[in-house]
């Protein structure tokens, strides 16, 4: 089209070149014609009236020029307005140049998002099977265990099976304690006492004061349910599943106690402060479950709810580096691929944990050096209870965490009080590679105030305390340690 329109702007400017020399040959004729008339009158005419038929010719002269000149310049006119309504039809539903630059430039980004897009799906959609497949192969697991276990019940004799009364009498130990060398009627005697005096029909509602605990603010008599650990565990699971859920809608993260009361009262309606009271009296019992013990020290204090969500961002963050070294999606792997990936999703494990933790994984797995179906690892038992390869890992994470704010505490130098500026040119020291959002978190942990007040904070705070806040929130490394001299 650019071509076209150049040819046709030559072949405009050839034909205006030739109008001007055909208006020029006419102009010369014009002026012959009109000296041969003035030779004529000047012949035909005596002196006298020469300069009369002079002065008519002048006169005559003027219009002629401008009727030419006029109509000259209307065929230019007719011409230009034919040229231009040729172009505007031709040329009326072009995209400019510069647009059709930027609309290209947004399609290939919108391209390259919709490919970025595509494979975060298909590797989601990759993990999911993956789960799936697991959960397949647990439940039929699970149906075979079942089978045989009804097939035991048939062919033995039926016995009591006081291991059960463990997860009501505060734990095996205890229950080892109190039943050991008994005979069944002693047994029995014993259960019905520690039943009579502790698991009574009915809880007292503690009343609607402010010192008592907001899910527990409940008055009269409550029915007591006696959780089984299963029903424990199964319930502060769904608790810190759609407490997550909530805390992700809001963008912030909801009191646990609030969150609690309100779970209870969707779930069991005006029932919520029996549910309340026994829940609470089930995680009192089973406090040997890790599970169980972290929800109590975070609901009562003692530990921050941070410590709960690094753990679980630890496994889920390792299953998924196994996932995504299975590239066959068999499910298996290798020692080595096994331990690869351990020194993938944990870059800062010294060698012999890492070690430890393969050997435990084989051991779990009664692997003698094939391959490893990792998916199994993360099997849990009837009560919900992880089994020794994930307990490794998040008790080799809290050991990290201790070592890491012993290291502090040897930074700080024996100071028996410290600001924020202390505690931040420590951790700078002992943990280079610490951000600046991370650090300013880690240290409205240690001293108990909102981000918003750290530039203003001057006042000190004893070292143990703030040392202790520390270990009760999920603080731990960024990166190596620095060289030392």
């Amino acid at each position: 089209m650019r071509e076209t329109q150049s040819a046709l702007q030559t072949q405009v400017c050839c034909l205006q070149a030739d109008l001007a020399t055909q208006y020029l040959m006419y102009r010369e004729e014009c002026d012959a014609r009109k000296l041969l008339i003035a030779n004529i009158s000047s012949m035909s005419y005596g002196p006298d009236e020469e300069p009369e038929e002079e002065q008519e010719e002048v006169e005559i002269e003027d219009p002629v020029k401008e009727k030419l000149a006029l109509k000259v310049c209307r065929e230019d006119l007719t011409k230009a307005q034919v040229e231009l309504n040729r172009l505007h039809a031709e040329y009326g539903d072009v995209v400019p140049r510069r647009d059709w630059e930027t609309l290209d430039h947004t399609h290939k980004e919108n391209l390259l998002k919709l490919e970025t897009l595509q494979k975060d799906f298909d590797q989601m959609k990759a993990e999911y099977d993956t789960l799936l497949e697991v959960h397949k192969q647990v439940t039929t697991q699970r149906d075979s265990l079942q089978g045989e276990l009804e097939g035991f019940k048939e062919a033995s004799t039926p016995r009591p099976e006081w291991e059960q009364c463990a997860d009501v009498l505060g734990g095996s130990e205890r229950w080892a304690d109190l039943s050991q060398g008994q005979s069944s009627q002693r047994r029995l005697e014993i259960l019905l006492a520690e039943l009579g005096g502790k698991n009574s029909e009915f809880f007292t509602g503690l009343g609607t004061s402010d010192d008592v605990p907001i899910y527990l603010r409940y008055e009269g008599q409550l029915k007591n349910h006696r959780l089984k650990k299963n029903a424990v565990v199964r319930i502060l699971k769904e608790v810190w599943k759609e407490k997550v859920m909530e805390d992700g809608r809001r963008n912030e993260s909801s009191n646990l106690h609030e969150f609690l009361r309100q779970h209870l009262e969707s779930q069991y309606g005006e029932k919520a402060g029996e549910w309340a009271y026994s829940l609470v009296e089930g995680i009192r019992q089973h406090q040997k479950d890790d599970s169980v013990s972290l929800f109590n020290d975070i609901l009562t204090g003692k530990v921050d709810e941070s410590v709960y969500h690094g753990q679980t961002h630890l496994l889920s963050n390792l299953l998924k580096v196994l996932i995504h070294s299975d590239s066959t999606e068999s499910g298996m792997l290798s020692v080595q691929d096994f331990r690869d990936d351990l020194q993938m999703a944990f870059p800062l494990k010294r060698a012999q944990d890492i070690d430890e933790l393969v050997t435990t994984a084989q051991a779990e797995l009664d692997n003698n050096g094939g391959s490893l179906p990792y998916q199994r690892l993360y099997t849990e038992d009837a009560d919900g209870k992880h089994k020794d390869f994930l307990n490794l890992v998040k008790k080799q994470a809290s050991t990290e965490r201790h070592m890491y704010i012993s290291e502090l505490r040897t930074q700080l130098g024996g100071k028996g009080e410290v600001t924020v500026a202390d505690l931040r040119a420590a951790f700078k020291n002992i943990d280079p590679s610490l951000d600046a959002t991370t650090l300013d978190w880690v240290l409205t942990m240690a001293f108990q105030i909102h981000q918003e007040e750290l530039e203003q904070h001057t006042t000190q705070m004893d070292t143990e305390l703030a040392l202790q806040h520390l270990l009760a929130a999920d603080v731990t490394r960024a990166g190596p340690a620095p060289q030392q001299d």
